[in-house]
């Protein structure tokens, strides 16, 4: 259903494109159709430069991590973004979802389980699918790294209902990869998935912390952003600024729950505002430097932070994986 959506919102875009090229052809203004078509066909584009103009102002004095972003950065945090919109919205999404499948090595045999290696849980977020991850997908399964890549469904529907289908997901990665805990890895609103997951599996005879080695999220509203509120769907009232959801998450997780987090963030993020929203209280803070929203997902520092962690002998489970270090910021 995720990706008939998308398919439908292309599908879309290209006949209002299309049907303008075509009226003012007819009216012997072939130019202007074209203009207007670019215009309809890519307007996501045009829409979220005014975003990232804002952020000069939103995000002029961030709390502790680094200065505002500058025009330049801003600049090259957009003209970045487009392609990775393109590259997401028009084909990864509405019709590559599956063109990678789920790598989950299977045991030799009845009485000999799979070799121990840390495995990898890709989560996306709103208005997302498994698509997402597809260039990661290629790294990790040539790599030969185990992996498993999630659509959560209903689209629009509750962050809470993703909790289930999380732990459905780590039990078989963890299954496939020797027992070893995995990473999980989620971008944008994922990231509150993942929390989300915490709190109601997270915490019982084998706590999250044992079972998961580490968390690393991408651009996560972790206390919620303004940009939710021009969306009506459930989700979207979750990840308000400030909301109810958001504080009543915060109040029932441990205290520690943060030493477990890497959250890469970006003061040119035109979708997690104000920057400092993307940070959950104890965590390491990893800042990008002129990286958009989508940009997070495609920047080579954060693979290449993963790939790392995963060259790392796989943590036992009753070992915390607090102890892994990163650098804390981009050059």
């Amino acid at each position: 259903m995720n990706a008939w959506i998308q398919r439908l919102q292309f599908l879309l875009r290209l006949s209002v494109g299309l049907g303008l090229v075509a009226y003012f052809g007819q009216q012997g203004r072939p130019g202007l159709g074209v203009a207007l078509a670019l215009l309809a066909v890519f307007a996501h584009v045009w829409a979220s430069l005014p975003l990232f103009a804002a952020l000069a102002w939103v995000n002029r004095q961030p709390q502790g991590h680094g200065h505002g972003p500058g025009a330049w950065e801003l600049l090259q945090a957009w003209w970045r973004e487009l392609p990775a919109l393109e590259r997401v919205f028009s084909w990864r999404q509405p019709f590559a979802a599956q063109a990678f499948a789920q790598n989950l090595p299977l045991a030799a045999s009845s009485d000999q389980p799979p070799p121990r290696r840390t495995g990898v849980l890709l989560v996306h977020g709103f208005c997302c699918n498994r698509g997402l991850w597809n260039g990661w997908m290629q790294r990790l399964q040539a790599d030969g790294h185990p992996y498993l890549a999630l659509t959560l469904e209903p689209a629009f529907g509750s962050i809470d209902a993703y909790a289930d289908a999380i732990e459905a997901a780590l039990r078989e990665l963890t299954l496939a990869s020797g027992g070893a805990p995995p990473v999980i890895v989620a971008h944008s609103m994922g990231g509150l998935a993942v929390r989300a997951w915490w709190r109601r599996h997270g915490s019982g005879a084998v706590p999250g912390a044992t079972r998961v080695r580490r968390v690393l999220t991408l651009g996560t509203p972790h206390a919620g952003t303004w940009s939710a509120y021009m969306a009506a769907a459930r989700n979207a009232h979750q990840m308000r600024y400030g909301s109810p959801w958001l504080a009543q998450l915060a109040a029932q997780e441990p205290a520690d729950l943060g030493a477990q987090f890497d959250c890469y963030f970006s003061h040119c993020d035109q979708i997690v505002f104000p920057s400092s929203s993307a940070l959950l209280p104890g965590s390491r803070a990893i800042e990008m430097t002129a990286v958009g929203h989508l940009g997070l997902v495609f920047a080579p520092r954060v693979l290449a932070d993963l790939l790392q962690l995963l060259g790392e002998a796989p943590a036992d489970a009753a070992t915390t994986p607090a102890a892994h270090t990163a650098p804390t910021k981009k050059p």
